[in-house]
């Protein structure tokens, strides 16, 4: 038996045969000559130390990219591409095409090429397939001309409806509701607008939840102990379904944390007596502008439906002098689901609470007034039918004038203005002083020069009628509220005798 050495005889040989810069090397050298003892049947291959053998290594001959970089196509990304659908119940046919106008510009606003359009006249939709199984098929074969890989229905289906028309289309299908909350969840950007769009889409998403597979199945039984398997339990569906409803719970509750913060701000105007307007209206007609151009607030400005979601609040002043805050509230559309309806109603609550209404209508659309309709009918939603509203015709420079002196002989509180070019801003400053509520007491009091407070006061919260400094202190005389009138009883001057 031929004797071994021990490492540690090795590496006192090697100390004494090799200097101490050398020592690795020669140790490096007998490892690569031990390799080449070992025998060619166990050998598997390359040997890789250990980094090598954790590294990605590629696969020769899987890669579909072409060789030839000449070939190579570069793309942009692809949009959906979409069928609009219209059911025309009522009205007159440009008013049908209006509506499917509308939601071509939806459709370009949440990303999607708009290949073609439909409108089908019906006493009402139909129950099963929305506009019928013929015209189902027709609609089938205008997809497959196209090319088109959504249809897009300009109405809220029922779950049924979706299915359905989903089977004979072959393609998907989503109404009106669906493509709003989409473009809702692309342009959220606070914490809460998220909140809201995210419980907007479970309330949508909750009762058009589908099962197939195993998803139908009952999970474990809910017995105690033994194998689980005493009774049938819930299917995944309803699993999921009870899963969205407690999102649903959990989002409100944070929503509601939210509009507790927003009414302590509120709640702090109404004690500072600080006149709150409300700009309200219909998507796209220039309301962000509006308020940039009143206030600066620098507000992003796109022409795109919704633009803007998240509530906006700037301090304004008014030519006399009286401070107010400007609101820039959601747009509204035609049709708004009831779903965002009572998801934003913390934010459109801010109309409710305002002391006026600037209600911005785009002069350029063909039809105005059904703009008027629609956002009157949310306005009445929220309870904020007895606010005093001021109708503003923005795009001025760009309407018809035919249509501005319909609009205005109408609308008797109303008034034209441009936005952009700041034609009518100067009278519609003035209009909104003389309609802020004006304090309800006057008073005349001769102010002592240590109680400065009181005139800053007065002028920030009232309507100071005169000012005169006389050597006893500041003689003013205004129009306040009742609270600062009381504190500036003490100083009213007695009577001559």
């Amino acid at each position: 038996m031929t004797s071994s050495s021990s490492p540690s005889q090795d590496t006192k040989r090697l100390a004494h045969t090799y200097p101490e810069g050398l020592r690795a090397d020669a140790l490096m050298e007998e490892d690569v000559a031990g390799s080449h003892e070992i025998d060619a049947a166990e050998w598997d291959g390359d040997q890789f130390d250990r980094s090598e053998r954790a590294a990605l290594r590629r696969v020769v001959g899987l890669s579909t990219e072409l060789e030839d970089v000449t070939e190579v196509e570069y793309r942009q990304l692809r949009l959906e591409r979409v069928v609009l659908v219209g059911v025309w119940t009522s009205g007159t046919a440009q008013d049908a095409e209006n509506s499917l106008a509308e939601l071509a510009a939806l459709a370009e606003t949440a990303g999607a090429l708009v290949l073609d359009g439909v409108i089908q006249r019906r006493d009402k939709p139909d129950a099963a397939t929305y506009i019928g199984s013929g015209k189902a098929q027709e609609l089938r074969d205008i997809v497959q001309e196209t090319g088109a890989d959504t249809v897009i229905c300009d109405g809220e289906l029922s779950p049924g409806q979706l299915i359905q028309l989903e089977d004979v289309a072959k393609v998907k299908v989503i109404d009106r509701t669906a493509l709003i909350l989409d473009i809702f969840a692309q342009h959220a950007k606070s914490r809460e607008g998220k909140a809201q769009v995210a419980l907007a889409q479970m309330q949508y998403m909750l009762p058009r939840l589908r099962g197939w597979g195993q998803s139908l199945s009952r999970q474990m039984g809910g017995g105690r102990g033994g194998l689980a398997t005493r009774g049938p339990g819930e299917t995944k569906i309803e699993t999921d379904r009870r899963r969205i409803r407690e999102k649903m719970a959990k989002m409100r509750r944070e929503i509601a944390e939210m509009k507790t913060g927003r009414e302590v701000k509120r709640q702090e105007r109404r004690r500072n007596k600080v006149p709150s307007v409300a700009i309200a209206g219909y998507t796209n007609a220039g309301k962000s502008s509006l308020l940039n151009r009143l206030t600066g607030a620098g507000v992003l400005v796109e022409n795109a439906l919704f633009a803007t979601l998240d509530p906006t609040v700037r301090r304004a002043e008014t030519p006399s002098g009286r401070l107010y805050t400007l609101v820039d509230t959601v747009g509204f559309v035609r049709h708004l689901p009831h779903h965002l309806v009572e998801a934003f109603r913390s934010t459109m609550e801010e109309v409710g609470d305002s002391d006026l209404i600037l209600h911005v209508v785009d002069g350029s659309h063909p039809v105005p007034e059904e703009q008027l309709a629609a956002v009157r009918e949310v306005i009445r939603d929220v309870g904020a039918i007895d606010v005093p509203e001021i109708v503003v015709i923005n795009k001025a420079d760009l309407a018809d004038p035919l249509v501005l002196q319909r609009l205005l002989r109408v609308e008797k509180h109303s008034i034209a203005v441009s936005a952009r070019t700041g034609a009518g801003i100067e009278e519609l400053l003035a209009l909104v002083d003389s309609e802020l509520p004006h304090p309800s007491v006057e008073i005349e009091a001769l102010v002592p020069y240590t109680h400065g407070k009181l005139v800053a006061r007065a002028h920030d919260e009232g309507e100071v009628i005169s000012e005169e400094h006389t050597p006893e202190g500041t003689l003013l005389k205004v129009r306040v509220h009742e609270e600062l009138a009381a504190e500036l009883t003490p100083y009213v001057p007695a009577p001559l005798a």
